[in-house]
Formats: structure tokens, sequence, C-alpha cells
């Protein structure tokens, strides 16, 4: 019984201590420095040993200017417990006091220490960087270094060198931490990719290049080479990455996963003729099937997108020559669904591509591949105009994969299909439950689409334009993109004044674009911002315009003016972020 009250009586006094602590620090958080100057003296008086409320009131002193009192208790503490610590805050205090000598000496002390424990270095380098006494943080860790190997403090080192400026040591800190902790990998890029641009003329870039070419000179370990690859693709120079990529996977062949992702990154990036490359090289190299599957997939949906008409016919003899290779099952299916789109919207064969695609749906598939078929075949029928043929593929997926994402695909196709034959209250109404969708992507189609029909379907009961706008958008579907530019024109010839003129002119523009006719996608683009300043579409009429003189009309002064006005003007536009960083890289900023 004794006992269990003793345990209690300190229960409750170890938690009025950290109580009183909690006030203390409140009152210093708050500015109120007297409370708390005496609820740290008292804190003190009462645990006479206790580094941090030492350290704590001596801060409290300083921040009343109270310096003599403050050098007083850590004078009196330094007779108390050793603490090298103690003689770098006595240090700080003499430099806030003027007195630069008794510092510099007291600082010396605080190093000294470190030869006789080089375990002191964590407290001393500590205060040290807390005050921006920077070379002395760097002296102390390279102390207690060469006193014991087995410490390391490269990512200090990195971080201290990244505050002087001084990069080429920060580089070289960062990339020796790398070199013995492998798994920090990504926090080390992400921790460098604050000092470099995309630009590979940067002086920063350059001196990462030089420094990793450097290294793999002296020490040709893969790390470097990865590093340096990884520069790369953040110059966007993916030529020079797969390079890297080849030269990593010669000399540890386990895996191609790595130049997987980064002819999916120079895809994405539109470095189209790297990432075809890097494929066919995965295809060569590769003695896994479902690898080699992938790269086919993705080299011949690449041919397609470049091809002319006149290489159609070459697409589809290498389609059916990897059918006749590798057999028509399930490990061969998106291969199928390629082809059976290529040949609805490319060859202009619908009819054999229905027919192929449930060819594939007797094969013994999983009801997640089963949907994949069927989504292909909803989409051809939508291209041919059968409509309600295709509503009951997508409504047959929705049933029999609730909740997934491909579920949620179908429903979208289901609202964008009944929005095509002019049923606008049913599409609404579908949009309306995907605008909650678990996939941001499908969610945000969904809320684009319903705000078409909700802004535009009350102002005519006949909904006339509307049925123009959807047809226009069919056309654009069907890859029959004159024909759709001038229901387009329809409209904006007989319904100016209306909700929907806008929508049609930036739909159109962006047809204009895809036919490479840049000179009238930018009248269009103008006449939104000149004449629909004030609307919802303005922002991405100023986009587009900065996008277009950025890329492809090579005029970055322009491009910068229109990148201008949705930072200065347009602050909650989806489109802010990139217009920012599209301004600064042609400004010449360091976009980091």
């Amino acid at each position: 019984m004794k006992q269990f009250l003793i345990i209690v009586v300190l229960f409750f006094s170890c938690n009025l201590f950290a109580q009183d602590d909690i006030i203390a620090k409140e009152y210093f958080k708050n500015g109120e420095f007297e409370k708390a100057l005496f609820e740290y003296t008292r804190l003190l008086n009462e645990n006479p040993l206790n580094i941090n409320y030492t350290l704590q009131l001596v801060e409290t002193y300083r921040q009343l200017e109270r310096y003599d009192e403050a050098e007083a208790l850590l004078l009196q503490s330094i007779t108390k417990i050793t603490y090298p610590g103690y003689y770098v805050e006595l240090g700080y205090n003499y430099q806030l006091k003027g007195d630069l000598d008794k510092a510099e000496e007291n600082y010396q002390i605080a190093l000294q220490s470190i030869n006789g424990n080089p375990g002191n270095v964590y407290s001393i380098a500590r205060f040290f960087e807390e005050y921006s006494i920077l070379d002395h943080a760097i002296e102390a860790y390279t102390k207690a270094v060469e006193l014991n190997p087995n410490l390391n403090f490269d990512m200090q080192l990195a971080r201290i060198y990244g505050d002087k400026g001084d990069i080429e040591k920060m580089f070289d800190s960062y990339l020796d931490f790398t070199l013995r902790n492998p798994s920090q990998v990504t926090g080390i890029k992400r921790a460098i990719s604050d000092f470099i641009t995309e630009d590979p003329q940067n002086e920063n870039n350059l001196l990462l290049k030089r420094l990793l070419l450097k290294k793999i000179q002296e020490n040709p370990d893969i790390m470097y080479n990865e590093m340096l690859s990884w520069l790369f693709v953040q110059q966007k120079e993916f030529k020079k990455a797969y390079a890297q990529e080849k030269a990593i996977f010669t000399r540890q062949p386990e895996s191609l996963n790595r130049l997987e992702e980064l002819a999916q990154t120079s895809y994405d990036s539109d470095d189209i003729e790297t990432a075809k490359e890097i494929y066919t090289f995965i295809i060569k190299t590769s003695q896994d099937k479902d690898t080699q599957l992938r790269a086919y997939y993705n080299v011949l949906n690449m041919e397609t997108e470049m091809a002319e008409p006149s290489e159609y016919e070459t697409i589809k003899n290498n389609y059916l020559s990897l059918f006749e290779t590798y057999g028509k099952f399930e490990q061969t299916l998106d291969l199928q669904v390629s082809y059976a789109h290529f040949m609805a919207f490319y060859l202009h064969e619908p009819n054999d591509a229905s027919a192929f695609l449930k060819e594939s749906l007797e094969l013994p598939l999983s009801l997640f591949a089963e949907a994949k078929v069927k989504m292909e075949l909803g989409d051809i029928l939508v291209l041919q105009e059968r409509f309600n043929e295709a509503l009951i593929y997508y409504t047959q997926i929705q049933r029999n994969l609730k909740n997934s994402t491909l579920s949620q695909n179908a429903r979208f196709k289901v609202a964008q299909t009944s929005y095509y034959k002019g049923d606008f209250d049913w599409a609404e109404s579908q949009l309306k439950i995907l605008k909650a969708s678990t996939s941001q992507l499908i969610a945000n189609d969904a809320l684009d689409l319903k705000l078409m029909i909700s802004d535009n379907k009350y102002e005519d009961s006949t909904h006339t334009a509307l049925k123009l706008y959807a047809k226009a958008d069919l056309l654009s579907y069907q890859n029959k993109t004159n024909e759709a530019i001038t229901i387009l024109q329809t409209i904006l010839d007989n319904h100016k004044g209306e909700t929907i003129e806008d929508q049609a002119l930036l739909k159109q523009a962006q047809l204009f674009e895809s036919k490479k006719d840049y000179d009238k996608a930018v009248a269009n683009y103008l006449r939104i911002v000149t004449e629909f300043n004030e609307d919802i579409l303005a922002d991405d009429a100023y986009f587009a315009l900065g996008e277009l003189y950025a890329k492809k009309l090579d005029n970055p002064e322009l491009a910068k003016s229109y990148y201008e006005k949705i930072i200065f003007n347009y602050a909650d536009s989806i489109y802010f972020v990139e217009a920012q960083k599209q301004f600064r890289m042609l400004r010449g900023d360091d976009i980091n």
C-alpha cells in the first residue's frame, strides 16, 4: 500500500511539472516573458540540474535583454553539470553583448571537448546551427568524423552548405550520404530538386552533372548513374537518361522496370521518338512475355498516333503478326482491344472491329478483362451512333463491377452517350452522381460536362444550340474534325449572345489546334478573352494562348504576357500553378 501511495505521489508530481512546463511555454510563445521568467525560475529551483529548464530560462533572459543574468546562470550551470552545449550558449550570449573575443573563446572550449568525446558533437553542432554559426558547426561535425569514422553527418553538412550557398559541397555531401544510405535516395532527390531547374544550362545543373561524372570516373557505383539519369529526366533530356539507364541495366540486368518507367515518362512529355526507342530496346532485350507485350502495345499506339493514313496497313499487319506469334488470350487482351480501336477509329471498319471484340468475349476472361472489352465495344457503337446498344454494354459494366473505377467510367460514358443523343436530363442526373467520384479525372470530366449542359439547356426550351454543340462534340469524337468545326461555326453565326457562344469558340479553337491551324485557334482564343473576359472560360483561353506561343509559335514574350494574366487576374484558376511555373521558366527564374 505504501509503495502504491509513493507511485501515485510521483505520478501527480510529474504531471504537475509537465503542466507547469506547458504554462511556461505558453507564456513564452505569447511574448509574456516576465511571466515565463517566473515559471521557469520556479521550475529550475525545483529541478536545478534540468538542462532544458536552464536553456529555456537563458532564452527568456535574452528576450528581456538581461544578458548579464543569462551569463551568470550559464556560468553557475557549468559548475554544476558537464554539458558542452553550455559553452556554445555562453559564447553566443557574449556575442549578443558584443564581446566577440570571449564568444570565440567559449566556442573553442566547446569544440575542444569533442576531442575527449566525439559524442559531444550532437549538442554542440546543434547549437551552432541554431545560431547560424555555420563554420563552427561544420568544424564540429568534421572533427567528430575524423575522431570516429563510424559517425556520419553528410545530411547535416549538406544542409549547412546549402544555407551557406556552397552548392558544390552541398551536392557532394548529399551524394556521399546517398551512397551510404541508398534507401534514402527519394528524400535526397527531393532536397536536391530545390536547387536545380529544367534548364540544362542552369549553373547548379551543370555543377551537379560535372560532380556526378567525376564521381562515376572515380568510383563507378550504379547509384551515380541513377542520379545522373534522374538529373537528365528533370531536364527533359530523355535520350541522355536512356543512355544511363542502359548502362545500369547492362551491369544489373535483373529488371527492366526502370526503363519502362523512363519510356512512359518520355511519352508523357511528348518525346515520342525516345519512348519508342526505349520500348524497342525492351522488346529485343526482355525474356518475359508480359513485358514484351506491354512494350509492343505502347509502340503500336505511338506508331498509330504519329502515322499517316498511308502507313495504317503496315500497323494493321504488325498487330496481326503479334496475334500470330503470341495468340489470342487474356494475356494479349490489351493488344486485342487496341487493335479493335485502331480498326474502328483509324481504318473506319467499326463492324469488323466489333466482330473482332465479340470473339474476344468468347475467351475465358476475368470480370475486369471482360469489362475492358465491353467498354471498347460501347465506344465503337457510339462511334456508329448506335447509342442504345452502347448503353447496354456500359450498363452491364456498372452492374458487374460496382464501385470500381471502371464502373464509374462506364457511368460517365452513359451520361456522355445520353448527351450525344440529346437526352440532357438523364445525362445531367448521371453526372451529378459522378461529381463525387473517387477518380478525380472522372469527377472533373463529369463536372465539365454537367456545367456545359446546365449552363445552356434552360436558355432555349428547344435546346437548339445545345443539340448542335453535342453534335459537334460527337463529330470530334468520330475524328470528323472539319465537320465539327462547321457545326460550331453554325452556332457562332446563329446563336450570338447566348451562353454557349464562348464554349463554341473554345471547342472550335481546340479543333483548329488539332489541325495545326494555329492562326485560327489564336483568333478564337482572343475573341474569348476580349468579348467574354468576365466569363468562366477566360482563364482557359489565356492559358491556351500561353501554351501556343510558348510551345508552338516560338514567341516566349507573348506567352509570358498570357501566363501573367492568369497569375494576376485568376488566382483561383486550375491553371494558376502551371501558369506561374511556365512564366518563371520563360523569365529565367529558378522555378524551385
